[in-house]
């Protein structure tokens, strides 16, 4: 395989402007399979402001400022509970057909009134929890099940602590987590052709807006400049706004926010915008050529191939792990954390791709090809993530029936990458965002491509 820089021009394969809507009767779905696979009297989903993307999955709601519990119950009852800032926005946005907002003020923020419904104890109990209930509950990530110890919950204790007060049982309560995190049988980790399609949009804005920064950015910029160049439209965010940058004084620190460091010749720079169901992430040298790390990010794309080329339905995810990281040895390169996982509305799902994982790659799996190459040198950074959606036969002919305009958008990346950058996708890899393996290593000659001959 010969990896080289070629002249590409990124096709405009359109930016949607309205998100695509989720039906009801698909939440209404999600909220039965959830309470029937977790086997409880009640099943309770945590979320906050950050950890929102299991209550989001199974309702549209998400909590701001706030904490919020989902609880599902018995006879198809369910019931938000949240704080005095939310109990109108959970009203309004809540998209299934029939369910119950219950205010608690112990949810709302510090100084706040807390004279009408104060207690989370009593909420609950007035909800109908009580000695000799069973309760699921569902956490950020699923417990860590350690030989020897207590799982535990992830989940603030105070949530855990009510409700075991209230069913008198400390074993009553248990992890569900799983119902909806599994890297293979969870229900997120396979969505309907409605929810490629919502995240569909915000893969191609999250890709444009990262393409944006990289294709203007210029030497002297502060990052804070070459970030603003996103063009931010107010999308709703799966993660905080990243640019960062050094000179071979020290790293390249992917997770940081812009400063007002300018940005020189030489300096390694790394950028990552995400939404909800869609995340870009670039990496690469404010230079127009060096022959050290051309070496480099060649052996990198070279990675890059190999997930594309190992992923498909039916596939283990150890199987794609052990591809990804032979192809990378042999540049002297690995990954820093697992070659691709499960995305969604929260950058980080789960991921069954990790060594000798068992679990398979199914259709309807959102992944994040994300393979961040390390170790580099101080000041160089590499980076290329891109979001793909695994579909079966079935799964693309329902999306084109319901959503013809995104699969027009999906079939013509796919055309590009076959054509201009020489990866030739199974049926079943469809390319959510805009720029999909789109890798300038040199960001002041960002019209070449790292491309596969």
């Amino acid at each position: 395989m010969t990896i080289e820089l070629a002249t590409v021009t990124v096709p405009d394969f359109g930016l949607p402007l309205a998100r695509p809507t989720v039906p009801a009767e698909v939440y209404e779905a999600r909220c039965r399979a959830a309470y029937q696979r977790a086997g409880c009297d009640w099943l309770v989903v945590y979320a906050d402001r950050e950890h929102f993307a299991n209550i989001a999955f199974l309702c549209e709601f998400e909590p701001r400022f706030e904490e919020a519990l989902l609880i599902l119950g018995p006879q198809a009852r369910r019931i938000i509970v949240t704080g005095n800032e939310c109990v109108s926005f959970a009203e309004v946005v809540t998209r299934l057909s029939a369910f119950e907002v219950r205010l608690c003020q112990a949810m709302s923020l510090p100084g706040q009134d807390r004279s009408e419904a104060p207690g989370l104890t009593a909420v609950l109990s007035s909800i109908g929890i009580r000695d000799g209930h069973r309760v699921g509950l569902v956490g950020w990530k699923p417990a860590m099940r350690e030989p020897g110890e207590d799982a535990g919950f992830f989940v603030p204790s105070v949530y855990v602590d009510a409700l075991r007060r209230l069913t008198l049982d400390y074993d009553a309560v248990s992890d569900c987590t799983d119902v909806l995190m599994h890297p293979e049988q969870g229900l997120r980790a396979c969505v309907d052709a409605d929810q490629i399609a919502a995240f569909e949009w915000a893969a191609a804005r999250a890709t444009a807006a990262v393409w944006r920064i990289v294709t203007q950015v210029r030497e002297g910029d502060s990052e804070l400049e070459a970030a603003a160049r996103m063009a931010y439209a107010g999308e709703p965010l799966s993660a905080h706004v990243m640019l960062a940058s050094s000179d071979a004084s020290g790293p390249v620190v992917g997770l940081r926010s812009p400063t007002a460091r300018r940005l020189s010749r030489g300096d390694g720079v790394t950028t990552a915008v995400g939404y909800w169901g869609g995340l870009s992430a670039r990496a690469g040298l404010i230079s127009d050529g060096d022959d050290r790390f051309y070496d480099l990010a060649r052996s990198y794309f070279a990675g890059l191939c190999a997930w594309y080329d190992g992923a498909d339905i039916g596939v283990r995810g150890g199987d794609v792990f052990e591809q990804v990281t032979q192809t990378l040895a042999q540049g002297g390169l690995r990954s820093m954390l697992n070659p691709g996982h499960l995305g969604g509305h929260e950058e980080w799902i789960n991921t069954p791709i990790r060594p000798a994982s068992r679990h398979t790659l199914r259709s309807g799996m959102v992944f994040q090809v994300d393979v961040i190459p390390t170790p580099l040198p101080l000041g160089w950074a590499l980076n290329c993530e891109d979001p793909v959606v695994l579909a079966d036969e079935a799964l693309r002919a329902e999306l084109a029936a319901r959503h013809p305009d995104v699969m027009a958008r999906i079939e013509a990346r796919r055309a590009f990458m076959d054509q201009k950058l020489g990866i030739s996708l199974k049926p079943s890899i469809l390319p959510l965002g805009s720029t999909p393996a789109c890798l300038p290593p040199f960001w002041l000659k960002s019209d070449h491509l790292l491309v596969r001959a």
